[in-house]
């Protein structure tokens, strides 16, 4: 006789977090993964979300679709952020509900907290001030899915959860080269260098403010971790109206620090030069993990190590980052 398998939903299965998730649920035999593709499932389209659910008997919904972009993306179209992660959470967060779905787990983003929030960064310094006004739209947005999953936790009863990551990077990271974040624009800026044979790199900024990052693989184990947490552990260290969760290696280093691994990572030998005429950015921004090392996890991949992983997987996958 055939077990039950539990059919678990992973919106934005082709992100780099989404994907990571995957990678880690098929490990589990007792898991079923469904996922949809944007043509095959718009997730803005409320009538369409909510006809997948009612038709698809599923036990568990990892959230992990966002529509997500650097400083530029963010600056340039603040209504399209605010208003396509609003529409995404809502029609699955409310489907799941009405179909009856028990267990969701919603993923957020370290930029909820104020711009000035004391360090490290504690669940509890949500909504004590002003956020950064890049990606204040972004941020209010998914402020907004914490408060609709404890919303629904409220009133119906429902175990929707979420977790907040720190700055994550690893397989399926975007190297362009215009619209990356810090660690994938790095590997490829000093890969590029090494192969033409330049002697010397320039890194924006004085190399000062200090950073964490997460490699993907880690979120994704946080995540199902958290996900499979006793209801009642998970309640007890959390609060109705503070439920979520930060995810962290709870370790960070200068940007000087990073830029130097990634050098010796890619086997960059040249002169690296700091232009401090360039913007900063926050001196420091750090995750308290300590929430989620009460729960039982913590991170298991060093930079270095993460670091030498993800520029192998750059390696394998290069030819579709030349632009």
């Amino acid at each position: 006789m055939n077990e039950i398998k539990k059919r678990v939903f992973v919106a934005g299965h082709k992100g780099m977090v989404g994907s990571a998730i995957v990678r880690q649920l098929e490990k589990n035999p007792d898991v079923e993964i469904v996922v949809r593709s944007r043509t095959e499932l718009d997730l803005l389209n409320q009538q369409a979300v909510a006809d997948f659910f009612n038709n698809e008997s599923i036990d568990q919904v990892y959230l992990a679709a966002a529509k997500v972009g650097g400083i530029h993306a963010n600056n340039t179209y603040p209504a399209d952020f605010i208003y396509e992660n609003l529409m995404i959470e809502c029609n699955i967060i409310h489907s799941a509900h009405v179909a009856n779905i028990q267990q969701l787990l919603f993923l957020g983003s370290s930029c909820i907290y104020p711009k000035l929030a004391e360090q490290p960064m504690s669940e509890s310094a949500l909504l004590t001030g002003t956020l950064e006004e890049t990606n204040e739209p972004y941020a209010i947005a998914k402020i907004a899915g914490i408060k609709l999953c404890e919303s629904y936790n409220r009133q119906y009863g429902r175990d929707y959860r979420s977790v907040m990551p720190t700055n994550l990077y690893g397989p399926g990271d975007n190297f362009h080269p215009e619209n990356s974040h810090v660690i994938p624009a790095l590997i490829r800026r000093f890969h590029e260098a090494k192969v033409n044979g330049d002697k010397k790199v320039v890194a924006w900024g004085s190399g000062k403010p200090m950073r964490e990052f997460l490699y993907v693989d880690d979120m994704a184990e946080a995540s199902i971790h958290v996900m499979n947490l006793d209801k009642q552990i998970y309640d007890e260290n959390t609060e109705p109206m503070l439920s979520h969760i930060n995810v962290g290696s709870g370790v960070d280093c200068t940007i000087r620090e990073l830029v130097e691994t990634v050098a010796k990572v890619v086997g960059f030998d040249g002169e690296i030069k700091f232009d401090a005429s360039k913007p900063d950015g926050a001196p420091r921004k750090l995750m308290n993990v300590s929430r989620l090392e009460r729960l039982g996890w913590c991170s298991n991949v060093e930079l270095k190590q993460g670091l030498t992983k993800n520029y192998q997987w750059f390696l394998e996958n290069q030819m579709g980052f030349r632009y």
